[in-house]
């Protein structure tokens, strides 16, 4: 484990920045606007930001990448629980960055270390590979990143999880999530798509049903996520007694 991991995180402005990717002056103007909660006073009264500060931070850029206003932002963040953890704040960014899978970034070991908060050897690469959190390209110092994954699979490097466990999951995952999506996709196309396809809607009608079944994947998503969540809970609670 890691010295950054044995204790709570705690950055001063100039740090937080530096991990999150924006400017000291973005920070402040987020402040002002109430999307960061205050941080800390440590000695000499010196601002100290702690995971869940970066977490906002975070959730911001997936918010700010999905082309929502700042105005939107402020809405979204509102509805959270005040006392939301970091742990809480990355699953809600990726469930954000689900919505548009697609939106992969390259980025370098370097640049890799800076967003983790860490060098990355060999190892974590592998199990942040393995997780799904990166993908490797023909350059073996360039990876494409899942900028929603990445925070929670950081988080998990440090859990003594088996690298061969963590690939086993993941298709267990894949699997039934693939199987999810399908029956989800023939329950729509026959019970909704189809009936509305041969009504013979007007094309201003049948573009606009297009439209809101494009904006119903974000609530299928989050339904899905609050299933699985019940249902690991369910299981858990089960095997303790």
């Amino acid at each position: 484990m890691t010295a950054m991991s044995a204790g709570p995180l705690r950055l001063t402005v100039d740090e937080l920045a530096a991990r999150a990717g924006v400017t000291v002056r973005t920070l402040r103007f987020y402040s002002t606007k109430g999307l960061l909660p205050p941080p800390e006073l440590g000695p000499r009264r010196v601002g100290l930001y702690g995971a869940e500060h970066l977490g906002r931070l975070e959730l911001i850029e997936e918010l700010q990448r999905q082309g929502l206003t700042l105005a939107a932002i402020e809405r979204y963040l509102a509805q959270l629980p005040a006392d939301i953890g970091s742990l809480d704040l990355a699953i809600h960014r990726a469930l954000v960055a689900s919505w548009t899978p697609e939106a992969a970034e390259e980025a370098t070991r370097d640049q890799l270390g800076r967003r983790a908060g860490r060098a990355l050897s060999d190892a974590d690469v592998d199990r942040l590979a393995a997780m799904g959190a990166l993908h490797r390209t023909d350059d073996p110092e360039v990876f494409k990143v899942d900028p929603g994954l990445l925070p929670l699979g950081v988080r998990v490097l440090d859990v003594p999880i088996p690298l061969e466990t963590l690939v086993a999951a993941r298709a267990v995952v894949r699997l039934h999530s693939r199987a999810t999506a399908h029956d989800l996709h023939r329950l729509f196309r026959e019970t909704v798509w189809k009936p509305y396809r041969e009504s013979d809607p007007p094309p201003a009608e049948l573009e606009r049903m297009k439209e809101l079944t494009d904006q119903i994947q974000p609530m299928v998503v989050q339904a899905l996520v609050t299933a699985f969540q019940r249902s690991l809970a369910e299981e858990l609670a089960a095997q303790r007694q």
